[in-house]
């Protein structure tokens, strides 16, 4: 009965708001990431993302709105398919679900600053500013920087929505992000612990010998950044991840039910 509901619903939206076949088209010619997806997944990605557009609120910032910045149909449509991208694997259900907490996306002209406090080891407090290219909360707005939005979409382990709404996901089952999201019945929590665990003692321990990190060091800094930036690299440098890391791609791709190494045209 609840399945029928749903069709019935998906249906009625269809009917009232027909896809943009043409703008969809122009989206995934625009973004490598879209361009990489087989046609099957790209089709059930673009609708997710068009109702998407209707369920949450897209803001420019009031000085590029000034700077008639454009971002026409096809633009809107290829963030949202990233945002959306993260969920493709998931039942529709489970897709709203996880996303409830993202009411607006909000872009800003340029990157922000952030007076940040934070304790050491030792319990020193010190205090920086720290350069961001996007935030997010538990119930605010997700908020990205339009050159940093201009960047994503490649295929080069950077993508500030996927970064975001990563972190999102990650909200799911607290007010902060702290790389354990909520796990669906299947998936063991001492496993995921034991696995972003051992990722991230590497990290750590090649930035203490000045060694290169395999993925990029920002996820040395926090838990919830070592999530995030797994997810980034998951989706648009899946193969990178998992030369690096396997046993954490393996746990992405059961928590995603994607496997971007085989199922994308990368």
């Amino acid at each position: 009965m609840l399945q029928r509901l749903r069709r019935w619903r998906a249906a009625r939206f269809e009917a009232r708001h027909p896809f943009p076949e043409h703008d969809w088209r122009e989206a995934r010619a625009r973004l490598p990431l879209l361009a990489a997806l087989p046609d099957a997944m790209a089709d059930r990605l673009g609708h997710r993302a068009w109702r998407f557009l209707h369920e949450k609120r897209l803001s420019l910032h009031p000085d590029l709105v000034a700077q008639h910045v454009e971002f026409d149909a096809p633009a809107r449509l290829a963030l949202a398919a990233q945002a959306c991208l993260l969920t493709l694997g998931w039942s529709e259900r489970d897709h709203h679900d996880a996303l409830a907490g993202v009411h607006e996306i909000l872009i800003l002209p340029e990157a922000f600053q952030r007076r940040v406090e934070e304790m050491d080891e030792f319990g020193v407090m010190h205090e920086y500013d720290d350069e961001r290219a996007g935030e997010t909360s538990h119930q605010g707005p997700v908020v990205v920087a339009y050159p940093d939005l201009m960047a994503s979409g490649g295929l080069d382990g950077f993508n500030v929505l996927i970064h975001e709404l990563s972190h999102k996901l990650d909200m799911g089952n607290s007010l902060d992000a702290d790389g354990f999201p909520p796990l669906s019945g299947d998936m063991d929590p001492q496993e995921w612990h034991r696995i972003f665990t051992a990722v991230w003692d590497d990290l750590q321990a090649r930035l203490a010998h000045g060694e290169a990190t395999p993925i990029d060091d920002y996820a040395a800094s926090h838990p919830g950044e070592c999530f995030a930036v797994s997810c980034e690299y998951f989706f648009t440098a899946p193969r990178i991840l998992h030369e690096a890391y396997p046993a954490l791609y393996g746990l992405l791709s059961r928590y995603f039910r994607q496997d971007p190494t085989s199922e994308y045209r990368h």
